[in-house]
């Protein structure tokens, strides 16, 4: 009796992590991905927004960013991101072109704090600041690895993660080519940037593009002409980071040195 009872309190995420130890996972995970799915609909239903009318992009212009990190800490106060210098929702790194060629490449606690002047100046060529975040794919590896459908595409191009369904497995942070996605360490399951969901489903900018001094960050929808980003996208040549992978992200930087990676 005492061990039905146990039965029924069994944690699903825990009962997800052993059933996914066993040679029938692929059947198992074939049966749970449509309901873990079905938390897409929830999501955009929770979020009051008729998401097939958005489809939403960045864009980053790379001369406009001057490293001071505004975006870093507003990210994390918005979306309580855990403030130990290991996890961020976006970051920003400077890339240091020196005289010989050399690249390197430093974000000092992901430049929340700004970035200290450059050693040994007189060997530099040029410098500048590349702001990263969630890439926020339109063929995103991280869906396509996650075993229980925690991790899915909204029908307004965002990349969420149901951290209900999430078991913590981490396939999806080996998966991610852009290095965007951490385990929380008091949750146990997966973060990263939702172009600050709850925010633009209620027609308000992501903190990182609000607090932006510059505007440098430029958010908006793919889809309409008049939207700031299809401006941008019209004049000026934009790319995107890893092209060759085919992921066809949704973050686009203007002025992208061919060094960044």
């Amino acid at each position: 009796m005492a061990g039905q009872n146990d039965e029924r309190k069994f944690p699903r995420r825990e009962f997800l992590v052993r059933t996914l130890q066993l040679p029938c996972s692929a059947a198992v995970v074939t049966v749970l991905g449509p309901l873990a799915l079905g938390s897409d609909a929830a999501a955009a239903s929770q979020s009051g927004s008729e998401t097939s009318e958005h489809y939403f992009g960045m864009g980053i212009q790379v001369d406009k960013c001057i490293g001071c990190g505004k975006c870093v800490e507003a990210c994390k106060a918005e979306n309580d991101v855990p403030r130990e210098p290991y996890y961020f929702r976006t970051w920003v790194e400077r890339y240091v072109i020196h005289n010989d060629g050399d690249v390197s490449v430093d974000s000092p606690e992901g430049g929340i704090r700004g970035f200290p002047l450059h050693e040994g100046e007189s060997d530099v060529l040029r410098s500048f600041f590349v702001p990263k975040l969630c890439n926020q794919c339109d063929n995103p590896p991280c869906v396509q690895v996650c075993p229980v459908g925690a991790t899915f595409k909204t029908d307004d191009g965002v990349v969420l993660v149901d951290s209900d369904y999430c078991i913590g497995c981490r396939y999806c942070i080996q998966a991610c080519p852009y290095g965007a996605r951490y385990l929380d360490p008091r949750t146990n399951t997966a973060d990263k940037c939702t172009f600050c969901y709850h925010r633009i489903t209620q027609g308000l900018l992501p903190a990182c593009v609000e607090v932006c001094p510059t505007g440098a960050r430029i958010f908006g929808e793919l889809n309409a002409l008049a939207s700031p980003l299809r401006r941008l996208m019209r004049m000026s040549s934009l790319q995107v980071l890893k092209p060759a992978l085919n992921t066809e992200p949704k973050v686009f930087y203007s002025k992208l040195d061919g060094e960044v990676r």
